[in-house]
This record gives structure tokens, C-alpha cells and sequence, in this order.
């Protein structure tokens, strides 16, 4: 039997999420700006991050980060932790409380698919994961499974703003 991912608990979050910047630090603010202007409280990065100047644009500002396959996570998780930014490589459990409501969010870039099974076994609300540049909006039986898409090598530049307490989701073009 598996370990359960690690499970964090954080309230009344507005999610502002990203993925597979491949460390095209200029979009990756352009899209961080944004999402911060709709409402995000969080960002959250979703792996293939590629550049310690796409780490220094989450300085400073409520986030979590996670490595993809593209991403050299040792040097990387060194780096963001020296900024001070919350890294659950290679996933967690994000568990959001606005008022009676809890919402499971679960997190990982999407390429470890040991890692994908471990957090739908464990009943997440919300499964959150990059790696196929493609949106994606789709249940997985009780699960709801979203990509935000890509902000590099995709036909267009998205990311995603959730409310997860609503289920509201709103993807964002990213120019």
C-alpha cells in the first residue's frame, strides 16, 4: 500500500494556476499578473517551471510549486526553498476550508502516473495537473481532473483560475 500524499490546509483559496512554463519567465509574469488581478490568493505551479527567474516571479506572493519532468528538481527545490516558497514535490493534497466546506485538491505536474494514482485513490475533490499542454476539464469518476494548459509550445498560451469552494473555473488567455 502506498503512502497518502502530504495534505495541506489552507483557507477560502482562490487557486491562480500555472504549468509547463519551461522558463519563459516574461509569460509566466504576464500570466502570474493576471490571475493575481482576477482574484488569485494562490498561485500554483504545476511543474516544467525551467528557470530559476520563473521561481523568482512566485517570491513574495502565496504559492506552491511542484516539479515536472522537463525540470531539474533538485537544484530547482533548493533554489525555491531558498525563497521561501512551498514546495510539495512530486505532489500533495491541498485541502481548502471556506466556511463548512472542504474542498481536496490534489497536485502534481501529471508525468508520474504512480503519483496521479495515488492522489485519485486518496478521493480528491479536484485532481490539478500540467504535463500534456492541453486544457482539460473532464471527471474521472468522482474526481474532477483540470489542466490549465500551457504557457509555452501550445497552440495558445492559458491558465487557470479556480475557486474551488464553487467549482467555479475560469482559463485565461496569456499573451
Amino acid at each position: 500500500m502506498r503512502p497518502a500524499p502530504a495534505t495541506v490546509l489552507l483557507v477560502s483559496e482562490r487557486l491562480g494556476i500555472i504549468s509547463d512554463t519551461h522558463g519563459k519567465a516574461p509569460r509566466a509574469r504576464a500570466a502570474i499578473e493576471l490571475l493575481m488581478a482576477r482574484g488569485a490568493t494562490r498561485i500554483v505551479h504545476l511543474g516544467d517551471v525551467g528557470s530559476e527567474a520563473v521561481l523568482d516571479l512566485l517570491a513574495g506572493i502565496e504559492s506552491t510549486v511542484v516539479f515536472g519532468n522537463c525540470d531539474d528538481e533538485r537544484s530547482l527545490a533548493r533554489y525555491a526553498q531558498h525563497l521561501g516558497l512551498h514546495v510539495v514535490h512530486p505532489g500533495a493534497i491541498i485541502e481548502i476550508k471556506q466556511g463548512a466546506r472542504h474542498v481536496r485538491v490534489g497536485i502534481t505536474h501529471g508525468h508520474l502516473e504512480d503519483e496521479v494514482c495515488r492522489l485519485l485513490e486518496s478521493r480528491v475533490d479536484i485532481l490539478l495537473h500540467g504535463h500534456s499542454h492541453a486544457i482539460r476539464d473532464e471527471l474521472v469518476g468522482a474526481t474532477r481532473v483540470m489542466n490549465p494548459g500551457a504557457l509555452h509550445r501550445a497552440a495558445r498560451y492559458t491558465a487557470l483560475l479556480l475557486d474551488p469552494a464553487t467549482g467555479h473555473a475560469e482559463w485565461v488567455e496569456v499573451e
